[in-house]
C-alpha cells in the first residue's frame, strides 16, 4: 500500500505558472513509475507526465510538451509537475498516479483553473 498526498494547485491566470507536488508515504524507489492525470469536467481522464522512478524516462502528453516539466525529489519521495505558460484549457483535476508493480494507486487529487 501506498499514500500519495498532492499539494499545489489553485487558480491562476492564462500564461501563469503552477507547481503541484505529490508525496508518497514510501520510499520511491519501491515505486517503479510515478506521475499525473488529469481530468477535466465531462471528459475522461488522460496522461500528463509519468516519469520512471529509478532512471531519467520520462513522458509527457502532446498538449503539454515544452510546457510541463515532471521531477522527482528521491529524498523527499516526492514527485512534482511544474506547469509553464498554463492555458484555460488545462483546467482540470489533476490526480498523482504510482505504479507498484501490477497495481496502481491514485491520489486524492487536486483542483487547478486557469481562468482567461
Amino acid at each position: 500500500q501506498v499514500q500519495l498526498v498532492e499539494s499545489g494547485g489553485g487558480l491562476v491566470q492564462a500564461g501563469g505558472s503552477l507547481s503541484l507536488s505529490c508525496a508518497a508515504s514510501i520510499s520511491i524507489f519501491s515505486i517503479n513509475s510515478m506521475g499525473w492525470y488529469r481530468q477535466a469536467p465531462g471528459k475522461q481522464r488522460e496522461l500528463v507526465a509519468t516519469r520512471i522512478t529509478s532512471g531519467e524516462t520520462t513522458n509527457y502528453a502532446d498538449s503539454v510538451k515544452g510546457r510541463f516539466t515532471i521531477s522527482r525529489d528521491n529524498a523527499k519521495n516526492t514527485v512534482y509537475l511544474q506547469m509553464n505558460g498554463l492555458k484555460p484549457e488545462d483546467t482540470a483535476v489533476y490526480y498523482c498516479f504510482a505504479k507498484i508493480g501490477l497495481r496502481g494507486y491514485w491520489g486524492q487529487g487536486t483542483q487547478v483553473t486557469v481562468s482567461s
